[in-house]
């Protein structure tokens, strides 16, 4: 994918999870606190948004590139979405690209009525299935990999709509976390492994899903618990809450990645608050790869928390050597490769003042291609630090995500083109060191990583894929056929 979001580094140099979903049922104003709680979940993807009510008769759609905000702060956009129930979705676009015609929910007339879905997560076999369905004569709107679901539920020849989604997701590999809106209610249900997030929650008769806790702290409501892995869950117009488990017993993999940045840090997932699982990340980190420094300075905003957690267990004062501009405008990037090179100082600012003749630690959750890190030491060392030792709260970041997280193609991750030194000689720090795969888990909470079953899935570190890929496997044969090298598509 070759769409960049202005608000991410202008080179691609930050991993973004791709999706957020959030719905509503049984709720006095659905598409009110569905837009309330998309807002909440803006930071999964501002590319695009869209919501999906139902009033009991109709379904009504309205989606838009842009903000939450900028598609449903009026009245009047609120007004064109009446009912009880209501879904919605925030979007950077992974498989299929950006454009309208991708945005999500996406939404079907089938033979048992109106069938509308919000998909957080990606098919690793949709490019296989796609071309099996339109062999068969389907014919598709859009490029999204989600469409391939309701293809699959239309053509499924079960009788009841639940046993139609689970026969359609039962042809799926990679990750989803879905909700389904219908004439006879609202499903949520989580891929087997668990690797994409989905919680429930209560407000008066109200039942909520989202991909996130703070969503359901925003509109009020209380959280229940998280989605099961494998499970689907059926809420129906009477309020009557189904749950089955139609893919068996299998060990769940959720996405460690959600405790090192995706998720908002007043967040709890997987059983932990987000925060206290990153300030736990930096303590390791202190513990695992000492320095010694006058300083302790977060990469803002996502290295603040593991920062405070570096500082507290190292002993060295924390410090906002880092100032961020939270006013960085769509429009303001320009393409121009000046302009990339003045991307980092139109977001970041060295505080001179605090910096100047001091030997600093740099905390940034990740390293993807490394030319953000580098900016970001220049920029320290412009500012006068005698010493930038640069830490970071993840393990090095060596392969392709293929489960809902835009990552580059694996010859551009720099983890996997370099060992520790050339990295650190590339991005001009005096040190550099990430914390270990095992520090990692535990301070999420787990326990030292094992090979055979691992707890979550960390495949962008390790490279251990928990599902078949068999789009990859497609590409990498073909490829291998023209003699063109796989690392293009790996």
């Amino acid at each position: 994918m070759n769409y960049t979001h202005p608000f991410c580094d202008a080179d691609g140099d930050k991993l973004r999870e791709e999706c957020g979903v959030f719905g509503a049922i049984n709720a006095t104003d659905a598409a009110a606190a569905t837009a309330l709680g998309l807002h909440a979940l803006q930071h999964r993807g501002q590319e695009a948004a869209g919501i999906t009510s139902y009033d009991g008769q109709e379904f009504y759609t309205r989606k838009g590139v842009g903000h939450v905000a900028e598609n449903f702060s009026s009245q009047e956009a609120i007004a064109e979405l009446p009912g009880f129930m209501a879904m919605g979705h925030v979007r950077y676009s992974t498989t299929g690209g950006s454009g309208v015609r991708n945005v999500q929910p996406l939404y079907a007339d089938l033979a048992s009525g109106g069938f509308a879905v919000a998909h957080n997560g990606n098919i690793s076999n949709a490019a296989t299935l796609r071309a099996d369905l339109v062999r068969r004569g389907a014919i598709f709107q859009s490029t999204s990999d989600t469409e391939v679901i309701i293809h699959l539920v239309a053509t499924s020849r079960y009788p009841t709509i639940v046993d139609r989604l689970v026969d359609a997701l039962r042809l799926l590999e990679g990750a989803y976390a879905l909700i389904v809106t219908t004439p006879e209610g609202m499903i949520a249900c989580r891929d087997p492994l668990g690797i994409r997030p989905l919680v429930m929650g209560k407000i008066g008769d109200a039942t909520l899903f989202a991909s996130e806790t703070v969503a359901f702290d925003v509109v009020g409501a209380e959280t229940v618990r998280e989605i099961e892995p494998g499970e689907l869950v059926k809420v129906d117009f009477d309020g009557n809450v189904d749950s089955i488990h139609p893919f068996g017993n299998h060990n769940a993999r959720p996405c460690i990645f959600e405790h090192v940045y995706f998720s908002r840090p007043d967040s709890v997932f997987a059983g932990r608050s987000v925060y206290d699982a990153r300030k736990a990340i930096g303590e390791e980190l202190a513990s695992e790869s000492p320095c010694e420094a006058d300083l302790v300075v977060p990469v803002p905003d996502s290295g603040v928390p593991a920062a405070i957690g570096f500082a507290h267990a190292s002993g060295i004062p924390f410090e906002l050597g880092i100032i961020r501009s939270h006013y960085v405008g769509r429009t303001f990037i320009q393409p121009s490769d000046g302009a990339r090179h003045a991307g980092v100082k139109r977001k970041h600012n060295a505080n001179r003042s605090l910096v100047e003749g001091k030997r600093i630690v740099l905390i940034d959750d990740s390293i993807v291609r490394g030319t953000t890190s580098m900016q970001i030491v220049e920029m320290m060392r412009d500012a006068g630090a005698k010493e930038v030792h640069f830490r970071v709260a993840s393990p090095p970041t060596a392969h392709s995500c293929f489960y809902g997280v835009d990552t580059p193609e694996r010859s551009k991750l720099l983890a996997a083109r370099m060992e520790l030194e050339p990295m650190r000689e590339f991005i001009k720090a005096d040190s550099l060191a990430f914390i270990s795969i095992d520090g990692l888990y535990r301070a999420v909470g787990g326990t030292q990583r094992n090979g055979k079953c691992p707890q979550f899935c960390d495949a962008c570190f390790t490279g251990d894929y928990p599902t078949s890929l068999t789009d990859l496997t497609n590409r990498e044969a073909k490829l291998a056929q023209l003699s063109l090298p796989v690392d293009k598509v790996a």
